[in-house]
Formats: structure tokens, C-alpha cells, sequence
């Protein structure tokens, strides 16, 4: 579909839909998860770490949509959306994510993008990246948080359905929404120096919600995720 007919399309009610809905289902899902039983010899239990980190990549991927205005055309409406999904996953700050999020648009693969690393190496920029993003605030909110949270629900739960996939969530954004559209950027001989994933709408959307499709959220980033899809030729 032509893109000025995608973005000149309403994201209303969709884009408020897709986004509440992320944040009930996630809600849910924490809350059941923390009160089931482990059973480390059914594969269920590993299938559900998996669906709680494709979750928090949703929450994430529905502040990255805010970032860029495509959750409402209601701005408040849009940046509350943006600030609650945020903050639930690893407690990031909308207002301090944004600026950072511009610049890496604004500067793609060059030294003042926050997002690149000119090294190219995979643990080197991982890394660097964390360093970027995570501040001694998170720490401590999720720190205080875990243990409130275990006066409620088993430490072992926790950390398993809520910390370790926020942390695989973190490696998943990486790898398909940085490392692999950026590396080498200069190289690719495009404008927006990024590279996509081949068209396989199945592979990208449990991958990183369509984020992988990267040369064209940059060809027009006011898209949602859930239009981006249409973008692939």
C-alpha cells in the first residue's frame, strides 16, 4: 500500500485498541504467572517465559509507537499510553526515551546516534547499549519494587516471569531493531542506512512486532507496528 495512504489513514480507535490491550494482556499474564506452580520438567513453563517476553517487547514497541505519535492523534491521550507502557517495562522514563529515540532518527549510524556502536561488535554495542539506556533509578525501582512484590508473590516466580523476560525483551529489541538493521549502516548504500528482515510477516511479528522490517520504519516512522507489515514490497 502506498505510504502517504498509510500515514494520512486514522490510527483511531486502533492504535488506543492495540496498545490498552497490550497492557491489560500483559497485566493478566504477569498476574496469572506469578501465582502457577513451577514445574521445570513441563515445556509450558518455558513457552510461557517466551510469551512474557514477546509482551514486554509489545509494551515497548507501544511507547516506540508513541514516540512517533502513532498510538492516537489525541497527543495527551497518546503520550499517557506512551508513559504507562514505559514505565512497566523496567520502569523507562517516556520523556527521557523520546529525545534519545529523535536523535538515533535524526543522526541513524553516525557518532551522535545513541543507538549505534561503530565497532560493529555484538556484546561491545549490547553493551554500550544498556549503558545508555539504563539509569541508577531503574536499579532502584526495580530492586525496591522485587521486594515488595515477593511479600506478595514466590521470589522464583518473579524472577522468572517478570525480571528474566525483561531482560531477554531488552536482547530481542536489540538484536532485531538495532543490531542487525544498523550494523555496517554506512555500508548499505540507502539513505536511512538500515536493512530489513526478507519479507516473512509471521517471522516478523513473533520476532520484534514487525520491527525488523526496519528500512521501512525508517522510510516512515510515523507508521504503527501494526501497519508496518503494508509497508514490505
Amino acid at each position: 500500500m502506498n505510504a502517504r495512504r498509510l500515514l494520512t489513514s486514522t490510527i483511531d480507535p486502533a492504535g488506543i485498541f492495540f496498545g490498552s490491550s497490550l497492557i491489560v494482556i500483559w497485566t493478566i499474564s504477569l498476574l496469572l504467572l506469578l501465582n502457577w506452580s513451577l514445574d521445570y520438567s513441563n515445556p509450558l513453563t518455558y513457552l510461557a517465559i517466551y510469551l512474557q517476553t514477546h509482551l514486554y517487547t509489545g509494551l515497548f514497541i507501544t511507547s516506540h509507537d508513541a514516540m512517533h505519535g502513532s498510538v492516537s492523534r489525541n497527543r495527551k491521550l497518546n503520550d499517557f499510553i506512551g508513559t504507562v507502557t514505559s514505565l512497566l517495562f523496567a520502569f523507562n522514563f517516556y520523556d527521557k526515551l523520546i529525545v534519545k529515540h529523535h536523535e538515533h532518527h535524526r543522526h541513524v549510524a553516525t557518532e551522535d546516534d545513541p543507538d549505534y556502536h561503530e565497532s560493529g561488535k555484538f556484546w561491545l554495542w549490547y553493551w554500550n547499549f544498556l549503558k545508555r539506556y539504563i539509569t541508577w533509578q531503574q536499579l532502584v525501582l526495580i530492586t525496591v519494587s522485587l521486594q515488595l512484590l515477593a511479600l506478595i508473590f514466590p521470589m522464583e516466580n518473579l524472577i522468572l516471569y517478570w525480571v528474566i523476560p525483561s531482560i531477554l525483551s531488552t536482547f530481542q529489541l536489540f538484536y532485531f531493531g538495532t543490531y542487525i538493521p544498523h550494523k555496517d549502516g554506512h555500508k548499505t548504500g540507502n539513505k536511512h542506512k538500515s536493512r530489513s528482515l526478507d519479507k516473512n510477516h509471521f517471522l516478523a511479528f513473533f520476532s520484534c512486532y514487525f520491527f525488523g522490517y526496519h528500512y521501512e520504519h525508517h522510510d516512515a516512522p510515523g507508521l504503527p507496528w501494526w501497519r508496518l507489515w503494508q509497508m514490505k514490497t
